[in-house]
């Protein structure tokens, strides 16, 4: 597994180590599934977008 040098601010990380004290993980867990979910979402706004655009166009099309 590769590893990955992120700069934040103190007050993030605190946080961030926070919640993954809380959820009994390891801060690289916590990062990862919080980017995996972005990952997610952004594929789901996307495609979500893409269809409006492709009716659209069909729609022009017509």
């Amino acid at each position: 597994m590769a590893k990955v040098l992120v700069s934040m601010p103190d007050e993030f990380l605190n946080q961030i180590d926070d919640y993954a004290d809380m959820e009994q993980r390891t801060r690289s867990e916590l990062i990862r599934e919080a980017l995996r979910n972005y990952i997610r979402k952004n594929r789901v706004v996307s495609s979500v977008a893409n269809e409006q655009k492709a009716k659209l166009l069909e729609e022009l099309l017509d």
